[in-house]
């Protein structure tokens, strides 16, 4: 078997994978740079070298996949959700949100309004870690 043929294959094998595993197309650029380095064997007859250079442009192509692909944007709240408060919540104070079944920080949106334990609550925004939420009371009166 040819060296051409090797690296042909084995940048088919690793594109392939990419659609079985998807791995944010990192298996992609191992195999487009195992497709360049089958281009290379013409000129670059040892494998050694032609290893190095897989190594060389794999990861370029992983740096370049990385700085062209977009940032990820923090994880919005859908909607207003339904939680329930684990602790009361003081105005202008954090307490404890039982949310999507985790225990969540959580401060009242209105900072004047204080919110017992244990009462329905909706989430209606989210700043890292802590959840901002309204007593359901005050939507349903």
């Amino acid at each position: 078997m040819s060296l051409a043929l090797f690296w042909v294959i084995i940048g088919a094998a690793l594109c392939f994978l990419e659609l079985l595993v998807p791995t944010a197309f990192v298996e992609s650029a191992l195999g487009v740079a195992a497709f360049v380095v089958a281009l290379l064997t013409l000129v670059v007859p040892s494998f050694n070298l032609q290893v190095v250079l897989w190594m060389v442009f794999s990861l370029l192509f992983i740096v370049l996949l990385k700085r062209f692909s977009p940032k990820k944007t923090p994880r919005a709240i859908a909607e207003e959700t339904e939680g329930r408060t684990l602790t009361a919540i003081a105005p202008g104070e954090a307490g404890r949100v039982l949310y999507e079944g985790n225990s969540w920080q959580a401060r009242c949106e209105d900072r004047t309004t204080t919110i017992d334990a244990n009462e329905p609550v909706l989430v209606v925004g989210r700043k890292g870690n802590t959840l901002f939420v309204i007593p359901e009371r005050e939507l349903h009166p």
